[in-house]
């Protein structure tokens, strides 16, 4: 039987679950075990040794664990909760990190192992190294769901708990998606754009860090400038006549966003993205 409470085993060593059990580990917990693709794979080792806990096998993972967090991709959490129930301890916490997924994905835990108690927590930050994880951390919100320890946890790790129910899961990890994934990509574009300009991409950081300080002191409406805003046409005209075939659908797309954010609705505007969009990509007109 475990003799601690604050007894924390990981499955998944990567950037999200090593930073977190790190983090818990700072601040008392006892990381008992670390599974992942086997106990011999180099993630795993690492990983158990930065904790200073045995490296596992999955199916053996929940032995003196109060909590098991399980930190895999997606698709593996049904797989892996499965695989460690039998090596559970009595009334043990099972939870995952995952955004998109929900509870259901213990469905199969649950049955054969029911005083389980399960639940998730998924924070709102992005975890590009363990360190710089750490540092981000506190403070940040995370999505939980679930028995009431996981908010218990998040409350530890300094984390802003908020819940999510599954049946809007998808709609919040979008998103989660489009606040992350999709601003990078969007900075991506900025970056090509830039480079045929001949202007250094490191030149935007302060406007897009200001805009975004503006987003969520003012609101995206009460922030909004620029051409769209202000219904200046030609201009965008000249954005759309200027820009390689390539980047026009983005443009446009942010265009039509714009527009619905400043609350235009603005006849010209569609015919010029139509327009445009029909008549204009072969190149500069």
């Amino acid at each position: 039987m475990y003799e601690s409470k604050r007894t924390l085993a990981l499955v998944g060593p990567g950037r999200a679950g090593t930073t977190i059990a790190l983090a818990l580990n700072v601040s008392g917990w006892h990381v008992t075990g670390v599974a992942g693709r086997a106990p011999d794979a180099p993630s795993t080792t690492s990983t158990a040794a930065c904790l200073d806990a045995p490296p596992s096998l999955v199916s053996d993972i929940g032995r003196g664990a109060a909590v098991v967090m399980i930190a895999t991709p997606d698709a593996a959490i049904e797989s892996v909760a499965t695989a460690c129930a039998a090596s559970l301890e009595r009334d043990a916490l099972v939870f995952h990190l995952a955004g998109s997924r929900g509870l259901d994905v213990f469905d199969a835990l649950l049955e054969a192992r029911p005083d389980a108690r399960v639940g998730s927590m998924h924070p709102l930050q992005s975890f590009a190294s363990t360190s710089a994880g750490l540092g981000r951390l506190p403070g940040s919100w995370a999505a939980v769901a679930g028995d009431p320890e996981v908010e218990e946890i998040a409350a530890e790790l300094d984390l802003r708990a908020f819940r999510v129910e599954d049946s809007r899961r998808a709609q919040y990890h979008a998103a989660a998606v489009v606040a992350s994934n999709h601003v990078v990509a969007l900075l991506g574009q900025v970056e090509r754009m830039a480079k045929a300009a001949g202007v250094p991409f490191d030149a935007f950081a302060p406007l897009v860090i200001a805009s975004v300080e503006n987003a969520f002191r003012l609101r995206p409406e009460g922030a909004l400038t620029g051409p769209i805003s202000r219904g200046d046409l030609k201009t965008v005209q000249s954005h759309l006549e200027a820009l390689d075939p390539g980047e026009r659908d983005a443009y446009r797309a942010l265009a039509r966003e714009a527009a619905r954010l400043a609350g235009r609705r603005d006849n010209a505007l569609d015919r010029l993205l139509d327009d445009l969009r029909h008549a204009g990509d072969t190149g500069p007109t």
